[in-house]
């Protein structure tokens, strides 16, 4: 009996030193977000094991396992009409609510989920309730875009998917037979989804059939840039769960079809050193210390390499492009964007990516509204339901939705 009181004892302090890790005391539901991250680092762990053991792609094992405790069918409600289809080959799932008494069209967002373009769907729950909600509140048609993920396809097929869905959404015949308003259109995304939503807003404005199609952009933590893995939120939350700085650059190689061999240098900036010409014209677009403000900067300070590893760039280019990196776009095409809405979290390493956009969007004309939650984290949005319901996500979501409703 007394042995089993040791091995007991000794299980729950190797299970405790698993879960627990630092967190800034103004997180939202810290012990709760361990026990998230916990449980994620796990199937992490068991997704390298199968990859290891040459039975699978570790995101391919990785995403089944997320799928697998939370893939949803299509079921409607008196309320919300759920059916899956797709637009031009690519799958959607539509989400129709009920039209105001008072409006024969509907208003639309085309949403596209999170995941670092390689996890997630928009049939697992989490999007699934997301988008309910978003239907039932707003009065409107959701269209939320199943896209190809990494390793199916790389950078930039996830780019042409949501393109192509979306313009097919977009015709006329289409928009009369969801009965949408097509002035009252909106694109929005969260994580890698805000940055293939922002790529599609700005691809939208360089065609002249497509211009002013959008009426609103929503931008959820979205990831906007490629080149400088040190600005103050990425050195601040570097180990900050969900989402930790070299899982994301992870995720960026992974999206290019990189070479992990990469990550290290990446991490601090030796793909954009000085002596890397075609990141210097780019720096300027991402200079944060002009950028950010002081109460955001703290005491950080800019890491910029000498000299650094020039075959990055070269091995992987795409690193450069705006059609990846939406931040560095120029001048000139972030002044045609529609009304924009950025949310961003401060235990977030992207969050910095979210306030440069805001701000130079603002310096190029756009009207932009800036949501900081100061408890918030990475995906907590989608964190509003029992076990993994969290009061910032909660708020973060009613804000999104109440922004919505007030601008589309």
């Amino acid at each position: 009996m007394r042995s089993s009181c040791v091995l007991l004892a000794a299980l729950l302090a190797l299970a405790a030193y698993y879960v627990y890790i630092p967190l800034p005391g103004a997180v939202s539901d810290p012990w709760k977000l361990m026990l998230l991250d916990a449980t994620f680092r796990g199937a992490q762990q068991v997704s390298n094991l199968i990859h290891s053991l040459g039975l699978s792609h570790h995101l391919i094992a990785l995403n089944f396992i997320i799928i697998s405790f939370g893939k949803k069918s299509a079921r409607s409600s008196p309320k919300v009409q759920v059916t899956d289809t797709d637009f031009d080959g690519v799958e959607v799932r539509v989400f129709e609510g009920s039209p105001k008494p008072d409006e024969q069209l509907r208003r639309s967002v085309i949403y596209i989920h999170g995941g670092g373009w390689a996890l997630a769907s928009a049939k697992i729950s989490y999007y699934d309730q997301l988008c309910t909600a978003m239907a039932e509140e707003l009065n409107a048609v959701i269209v939320s875009i199943e896209y190809r993920l990494v390793p199916q396809v790389f950078f930039p097929e996830q780019i042409y998917d949501v393109t192509r869905a979306t313009r097919y959404f977009l015709r006329p015949e289409v928009l009369d037979k969801y009965r949408v308003d097509p002035a009252r259109v909106a694109v929005s995304g969260d994580s890698a989804g805000g940055n293939l939503a922002a790529a599609l807003g700005q691809q939208f404005s360089y065609v002249d059939s497509l211009k002013n199609k959008l009426k609103l952009q929503a931008l959820i933590y979205p990831v906007l840039q490629a080149l400088d893995f040190n600005t103050p939120s990425y050195q601040q939350n570097a180990n900050t769960p969900i989402l930790p700085r070299h899982v994301m650059v992870k995720y960026w190689v992974d999206y290019f079809k990189g070479n992990y061999d990469f990550v290290q240098a990446m991490i601090v900036n030796n793909h954009t050193s000085l002596d890397v010409e075609k990141a210097t014209a780019l720096r300027a677009h991402l200079d944060w210390t002009s950028l950010l403000p002081p109460s955001i900067r703290k005491n950080y300070k800019p890491v910029v390499q000498i000299t650094g590893d020039a075959r990055i760039t070269q091995e992987i280019p795409q690193l450069l492009d705006a059609s990846s990196s939406p931040l560095i776009a120029e001048q000139e095409v972030l002044q045609r964007l529609p009304k924009t809405y950025i949310l961003t979290c401060e235990h977030d390493v992207l969050r910095d990516d979210g306030i440069m956009y805001a701000k130079r969007l603002e310096s190029a004309g756009v009207n932009v509204t800036l949501d900081h939650f100061e408890d918030g984290f990475h995906g907590c949005m989608i964190f509003t339901s029992w076990p993994t319901n969290f009061s910032v996500g909660i708020r973060t979501r009613n804000s999104y939705i109440k922004w919505l409703d007030q601008n589309l």
